[in-house]
């Protein structure tokens, strides 16, 4: 290793300067104590759990008998969604809102605000096989939405970003950043961390080194995320993206518009950085079939899967 820089696995804190920060703290016993205490909580939490829910899984009968379900029939058949109204409540507010036609948005076409059903007849424009179907664009291509862009509501600490270090000195970035380069370590995790702590020279560095390096050393994947801009709430949602979540797609912390995906297997990479508002309850062979279907080399169906409509279902 230089004398500039700190290792973390294979990727190298540099700064651009002759600044040594000395050989760090080894976080490795820290990490594996945190590691342990966290799956100790989870087998408890399943304990409870199951004895609460008597089997139901992802909810409890109540909260799933108050969260809305909602039809989405596309020209392979139904899909049904619970909607996690209480977590997520502007999330859910927005979908029904321009499922049903009662929620204003901008007109691709026209460039006017109007209201209708904004989802009926759209198609998935993104299909990717083995990750997830995407859909939600009034364009078919991914770049369309609604004229609009509202926050995210996502709860970190219920799924334990903030006990995760983001980096680790012996096997580097936390795979969650997929961070494969120096340049990506640099912009994601150093810049983003100097502009937190109002590092804006080289003297300033040079008098918070080691502060610097306390906060890098200590850096939780929670923190990593909010220093790229995202926003958590204690009342957001608390699902991480798993086979079977509806989730939306967006640009970036806080860039929901229209656009949503499912998931076709699960996607612990994307857990803080994408809003999961509901979750299909019957119609999963409907997704995974949509799923299977030949795309071209930018993942759009070679032959058109449409949304005909998305209603509440009013019996369950």
């Amino acid at each position: 290793m230089r004398g500039d820089g700190q290792l973390y696995g294979k990727f190298e804190l540099t700064i651009p300067c002759n600044v040594c920060y000395g050989s760090g703290i080894d976080n490795k016993d820290c990490m594996k104590g945190n590691l342990l205490i966290m799956k100790k909580a989870i087998v408890i939490f399943g304990m409870v759990l199951c004895m609460l829910t008597a089997g139901i899984g992802w909810a409890s009968e109540k909260n799933q008998k108050e969260n809305p379900v909602y039809v989405i029939q596309t020209t392979l058949g139904d899909i049904e969604v619970e909607l996690f109204q209480s977590e997520t409540p502007k999330t859910v507010a927005n979908f029904i809102g321009l499922a049903e036609g009662t929620k204003e948005f901008k007109d691709t076409k026209t460039g006017k605000q109007t209201k209708r059903p904004y989802y009926d007849g759209q198609i998935f424009h993104r299909v990717i096989k083995g990750f997830m179907i995407q859909g939600g664009c009034p364009l078919g291509n991914g770049q369309g939405g609604p004229g609009y862009t509202f926050a995210d509501e996502i709860d970190a600490k219920a799924m334990d970003l903030d006990k995760i270090k983001a980096v680790d000195p012996k096997k580097g970035p936390h795979p969650f950043l997929i961070i494969r380069s120096q340049e990506q370590f640099q912009r994601t995790i150093v810049e983003p961390l100097f502009q937190a702590m109002n590092i804006k020279s080289q003297e300033a560095l040079d008098q918070r080194k080691e502060e610097f390096q306390a906060r890098l050393d200590n850096l939780t994947l929670k923190e990593a995320y909010e220093n790229m801009g995202y926003v958590y709430s204690d009342i957001g949602s608390a699902h991480p993206p798993v086979r079977g979540s509806l989730a939306m797609a967006n640009a970036g912390p806080n860039t929901n518009g229209s656009q949503f995906f499912i998931n076709l297997v699960d996607t612990d990479w994307l857990t803080g950085k994408h809003t999961v508002f509901g979750r299909v309850v019957k119609g999963m062979d409907v997704v995974d079939k949509i799923g299977a279907v030949n795309v071209d080399s930018g993942n759009k169906p070679v032959e058109d899967v449409k949304i005909t409509s998305i209603l509440r279902k009013t019996s369950q």
